[in-house]
């Protein structure tokens, strides 16, 4: 009984950081409203687009006679700002921008027009990556890996915090787990997504890398010290602790992105 209500405990807490992350990460959506012809406008400006089209800008305002414009340019380019007017449909108010290359990203701001003046939806540009279609055999899989992850090595965390017996197996499957999800499926899903397998250390800063290859490693050593002995649990309390730190900093964070100021 006392080990379901540990595995209950591991999983609102994998819950909790996992939501957190997403809330917290640079392509959670820029949600916020503004006063506009008399009514209260609500928008949502995306950061993140997948697929080969551009991303498309929406502004639902359900009136007929709203207008408006959207400014963009590359991100880290020198490029000039470009105008594209939206189109009003019933109300709704869209734009689509130019498409970009995977890890491509694009800074915009949306501009509602009344009278004479001009409303701004952001106080700054928002800033949108393009990504690749990421196939669901390979996506999902990771995802499962991940959360699985996540949860087994706050479970072990607990067990070692308990002195239970079941803690090298939970150790292993901490570190089996991470392996497939993080460093096995997740280059696949990041040369779908931005054409490059990795883009962590040598290679690059991406921290999402970085920080899945640091938590390994210390699974790694936590196992194999554990399983030589059982009473090192500082080990493994350790590496639990270092996985919810690094699940504490957002995803996505320092990602792949493309310098559009250098030969393409």
């Amino acid at each position: 009984m006392k080990s379901l209500w540990l595995w209950i405990l591991a999983i609102i807490l994998a819950v909790s950081v996992m939501v957190y992350q997403r809330m917290t990460g640079p392509t959670t959506p820029v949600r916020g409203s503004v006063e506009y012809l008399g009514q209260t406008v609500k928008y949502k400006m995306l950061r993140t687009w997948g697929g080969s089209d551009g991303a498309r800008i929406e502004v639902n305002t359900s009136d007929p006679d709203a207008a408006g414009i959207v400014q963009y340019r590359r991100f880290r380019s020198n490029d000039e700002w470009q105008v594209l007017v939206l189109k009003n449909s019933n109300g709704a108010l869209t734009a689509t921008l130019p498409a970009l290359p995977p890890a491509g990203k694009m800074m915009y701001q949306v501009y509602l027009i009344e009278k004479n003046k001009q409303v701004a939806l952001t106080e700054e540009p928002v800033v949108l990556r393009y990504k690749g279609e990421v196939p669901s055999w390979v996506l999902i899989p990771h995802v499962i890996f991940m959360i699985l992850s996540m949860i087994i090595s706050i479970r072990a965390g607990l067990e070692a915090i308990k002195r239970r017996k079941q803690l090298v197996s939970l150790t292993f499957w901490s570190m089996i787990t991470l392996l497939a999800g993080g460093l096995i499926l997740g280059p696949i899903v990041q040369k779908y997504a931005f054409d490059a397998y990795w883009t962590g250390w040598p290679f690059g800063h991406d921290l999402t890398d970085n920080k899945t290859a640091l938590s390994f490693i210390l699974w790694v050593v936590a196992y194999f010290i554990i399983r030589r002995n059982p009473q090192k649990r500082g080990w493994v309390l350790a590496a639990c602790i270092l996985q919810l730190a690094v699940y504490l900093i957002p995803h996505s964070v320092l990602g792949s992105e493309i310098d559009f100021t250098q030969p393409q």
